[in-house]
């Protein structure tokens, strides 16, 4: 087969509606407000009831489209477990509600399971310190940063559900079973730690979340929680394990876009990205400039409001990266911003 990305499948199932990618697996569509505007969804049939993977933020539209999704293409049958892979809220936001609802299984990892539970319980009117001082070593502009310090911040339980206890953990190297195939349980990290994909011993099925996508990068960003974190060295770690795993004919379910065949080449598209992004950033540190000076040369766009925060994040991902690697220096300013240059 020659190499390349092809889509078998040319658009999404409508809204409310299901496309059969495979026998026994249905590919489902949930709207996100914002500028990645979807989540992908699978449902797999376990005779009497379903399987889930992933579940879309919280919201009222959300809930309402999964009630016509159960009663429509899921055919009245109830959704038995609930398998998230990682714990983003795109991904994670309506378990609690299939457990408490439903009566649905959650399976997920352990660390996703953790940071989610955390975060649907840490409501904040006003950013933390941290996050402020974060921000400003960040370099964000003052008067931007002082109009955050006065917004509510995205609050996790704004979109995901509480979540009850209980859920049953995955690991590296597990096999499960779920809509009559036998799943490879494999973890990546870097867009989220302990990130769970699923390789079919059966067939050439892979389920990928948003550690394999075609055609976007997903975010790969530092926080307050983690401000010496090197999401960028974790993220290419998985991509070169991933690689010895991966076949030219295996048909990926990604967590957005569209399903695709061609994992060998996307894998190394994946990892190319940042390693270019590294080198155009080290060209650009020819003097001292902080995170919030970076975005050209990782970007190469204009960045808005909207997504300033996550170019933000990510900027700091790739000058920790260099940092750790000795390929930079840093030093702080006495009002407290990070300022990196080509070492």
């Amino acid at each position: 087969m020659a190499e390349g990305i092809r889509h078998p499948f040319e658009a999404p199932p409508e809204r409310g509606g299901a496309i059969e990618v495979a026998p026994g697996i249905l590919w489902l569509r949930l709207p996100l407000p914002m500028a990645l505007d979807h989540v992908n969804v699978y449902a797999l049939e376990e005779g009497d009831g379903w399987t889930l993977i992933d579940t879309g933020f919280d919201t009222q539209t959300t809930r309402a489209i999964w009630t016509d999704l159960m009663a429509g293409p899921l055919g009245g049958r109830p959704i038995r477990r609930v398998v998230v892979t990682h714990h983003h809220p795109d991904h994670i936001g309506l378990a609690g509600w299939f457990q408490a609802e439903h009566g649905a299984e959650l399976w997920t990892t352990r660390t996703a399971w953790l940071f989610a539970r955390m975060l649907v319980l840490d409501e904040q009117e006003r950013p933390s310190a941290e996050s402020i001082a974060f921000w400003r070593a960040a370099g964000m502009d003052p008067d931007l940063l002082a109009q955050r310090a006065e917004e509510r911040p995205f609050n996790f339980c704004d979109v995901v559900a509480p979540m009850p206890l209980g859920f049953h953990r995955l690991r590296e190297g597990d096999t499960v079973r779920m809509g009559g195939r036998r799943w490879a349980v494999r973890m990546g990290n870097g867009h989220a730690p302990e990130h769970a994909t699923f390789w079919s011993l059966d067939d050439d099925l892979v389920i990928g979340g948003d550690q394999l996508l075609p055609g976007i990068s997903p975010n790969l960003g530092v926080y307050a929680t983690e401000p010496e974190a090197d999401p960028i060295a974790e993220w290419l770690e998985s991509c070169d394990r991933f690689a010895g795993f991966a076949t030219a004919g295996q048909f990926v379910l990604p967590g957005h876009k569209l399903p695709f065949v061609g994992l060998p080449l996307r894998l190394r598209q994946m990892a190319d990205n940042h390693h270019g992004a590294l080198e155009r950033l080290v060209a650009h540190l020819d003097r001292p400039r902080s995170a919030a000076e970076c975005f050209a040369p990782l970007f190469k766009r204009p960045i808005g409001p909207g997504v300033y925060g996550l170019a933000l994040v990510e900027a700091v991902a790739h000058l920790n990266h260099l940092h750790r690697a000795g390929r930079v220096r840093r030093r702080s300013t006495a009002e407290g911003v990070w300022l990196f240059e080509a070492a």
